[in-house]
């Protein structure tokens, strides 16, 4: 038990020192992120996950199929709970960085928006379960979301999301793995 403890603060701190070696340079160009997140959910093979993200705006809006399309670039720490090899859980830190597009209907005026992206993703072990097993530790992160903004002018969001990491096939293993999340979002 005191083993585990001392590998979940490691992994916290991994997470930790990645997501300030990003944000730090971005926010001394007075790049701040506009918004934070923390979100939380399940996947297969008894796969846990929990999350917490900043994302910035980026600069490009436009006007598309009776909606608005806009984009921002988000990064998260993740950490999964996984069934361990020798039958107890194992933790597993995930580090990324994703540009996402968004879909805002009615003309970028609903509170209903649609969110897709690709982006990449560094896990600080590999990811080795009982069920399954990662040939890399640097994967993709693919994201789909539908979400609706709430609250004073929208600045808070609550998200469904579908979030599938693989290495897209460039080495053997790749099983993949798909979680469903809850996302709240509040801007700052």
């Amino acid at each position: 038990m005191k083993e585990r403890r001392k590998e979940l603060l490691r992994c916290v701190c991994l997470a930790t020192v990645a997501m300030a070696a990003v944000v730090a340079p971005a926010a001394a160009q007075g790049l701040r992120p506009s918004s934070f997140f923390v979100q939380g959910g399940a996947g297969e093979d008894h796969v846990g996950a929990a999350a917490v993200g900043v994302q910035w705006p980026l600069p490009w809006r436009s006007s598309a199929l009776g909606g608005e399309l806009s984009a921002n670039a988000e990064l998260f720490g993740s950490l999964w709970r996984a069934r361990a090899l020798d039958g107890g859980r194992e933790n597993f830190v995930q580090v990324g960085l994703v540009p996402m597009l968004r879909y805002r209907f009615a003309q970028g005026r609903s509170p209903w928006f649609a969110e897709a992206g690709i982006g990449l993703s560094l896990t600080g072990k590999r990811f080795v379960t009982r069920d399954k097993e990662f040939s890399t530790r640097a994967n993709f992160s693919d994201n789909l979301a539908v979400g609706r903004s709430f609250g004073e002018q929208g600045r808070q969001e609550l998200s469904l999301r579908l979030q599938h990491t693989s290495n897209a096939g460039l080495k053997k293993p790749n099983p993949g793995l798909n979680l469903v999340m809850l996302r709240y979002a509040s801007a700052f």
